[in-house]
């Protein structure tokens, strides 16, 4: 999460791109709550793509599954 500040500044992707290139694992996976379409399509122009939908618990909410590869 970034401060409602720092928003729109791309610097959630810059923080993103940091973390995950420091990863040694070939494949990022991420869940974003189906409810939120404008979080996913953030995370597809981030790279990743939708491979299905997810709820890991019967009281939890349905979840895209989605992946990146490095």
């Amino acid at each position: 999460m970034v401060c409602p500040r720092w928003r729109a500044t791309g610097l959630s992707e810059q923080l993103h791109t940091e973390l995950v290139g420091q990863r040694p694992e070939p494949l990022a996976a991420l869940l974003v709550d189906v409810t939120r379409p404008r979080v996913q399509a953030l995370y597809e122009t981030w790279g990743y793509r939708k491979i299905g939908e997810r709820q890991p618990f019967a009281d939890s909410p349905l979840y895209a599954v989605m992946l990146r590869s490095r």
